[in-house]
């Protein structure tokens, strides 16, 4: 069930509450990426030090890995991988067509091999849907494709805990008059939640802001709106500012595996020998454990001699700014600050950044 508790003047930023059976989540909201289980190199209780209040897993790597019946003989995903607040999945659809090796695919789903052992599946929109069920995740998502939505809905209504939300996500790639038509599709069907999906692959920023403003104004206030895969900080705040609720990405644990840190003063690569006698935090304005305690000169050390700390150090760092920055536009919002707010971390960002 989603609230929507508030909404600012200037700009179509909303605040809301989104309740799923492991909790309240209060939206804005940023979910950390879990793919198979983990938020990598991280503990639960490290993610939760961030504030995290939600994370993402994906059906089709734990349907591969470790399998559905380790799972569901673990009790579900949540006591397998021992996290109990919301989880939501994504279907896999993306996964089955950007990673596997797509064999056919035909109005009842996809065939495909594995990317892991190249052995053949099959999914369906019900399959995906049974999946997500079995791993009891909070909000469930569909298939990718519009023309299985219905036979999903109908599908997933006579067997799907009551605890349990599902979203449809709204396609048409770079097309408006083919996102208005999916839109409406998903509309007419009704669900829990509207994801955007298809952004954020390639496109021009530009272009990513236009499609995912347009169709946002197109789904209903009611529901929550969820961009699919969006990355930067300034695009996660430019797609607050036109009123979509969630957000997740691999960007901020996979680049700071690779040595890049996120600050409220721009982007960090602290691989770089500009670091190697800085003994300042990697940002002076952030409380996580890794700036509290570690300094640039000290993590660069550790990524140079190949020490897992320091990617573990950056990525939880990285988690924790953008569970910060989320935390913060929704108090600009309630304060009727947003667009200042906005306004004044785009400009800093893109400054410094263009001075590195």
């Amino acid at each position: 069930m989603f609230k929507l508790m508030h909404k600012d003047k200037s700009t179509k930023a909303r605040l809301g509450k989104l309740t799923t059976a492991h909790g309240e989540v209060n939206t804005p909201v940023f979910m950390p990426v879990g793919t198979q289980g983990t938020i990598k190199a991280l503990s639960n209780e490290e993610v939760k030090t961030c504030g995290a209040e939600i994370i993402l897993g994906n059906a089709y790597h734990l349907y591969l890995r470790p399998g559905l019946d380790i799972i569901k003989k673990a009790g579900g995903l949540h006591k397998f991988m021992g996290w109990d607040l919301p989880i939501l999945t994504d279907s896999g659809g993306y996964q089955v067509f950007s990673l596997a090796k797509l064999r056919k695919l035909s109005e009842e789903g996809a065939e495909f091999s594995s990317h892991i052992d190249g052995s053949k599946h099959f999914l369906s929109p019900e399959g995906a849907i049974d999946i997500q069920m079995m791993l009891g995740s909070d909000i469930m998502m569909t298939l990718d494709e519009g023309v299985h939505y219905t036979a999903a809905k109908e599908y997933v209504a006579q067997g799907q805990s009551k605890a349990q939300l599902l979203f449809g996500i709204v396609q048409g790639g770079a097309y408006l008059d083919l996102r208005k038509r999916s839109a409406e599709d998903m509309i007419a069907i009704g669900f829990d939640g509207y994801a955007i999906g298809g952004v954020s692959v390639g496109e021009p920023e530009d272009l990513i802001h236009q499609i995912s403003s347009y169709t946002a104004d197109l789904l209903p206030d009611d529901k929550p709106k969820y961009l699919m895969g969006l990355g930067t900080p300034p695009d996660i705040l430019e797609a607050i500012s036109n009123g979509i609720d969630m957000f997740d990405c691999v960007v901020p644990t996979r680049n700071g595996r690779n040595g890049q840190a996120f600050t409220w003063n721009g982007e960090l690569q602290l691989r770089n020998a500009l670091y190697k006698e800085d003994f300042r935090p990697i940002d002076e304005d952030c409380g996580c454990y890794a700036c509290k305690n570690h300094t640039r000169a000290y993590i660069r050390h550790l990524f140079n001699t190949e020490e897992i700390l320091g990617l573990r150090l950056v990525s939880l760092h990285n988690i924790h700014f953008y569970v910060k920055l989320i935390q913060l536009s929704r108090e600009s919002i309630a304060s009727g600050r947003f667009a200042e707010f906005i306004g004044g971390f785009s400009n800093n960002y893109k400054k410094q950044k263009e001075m590195r």
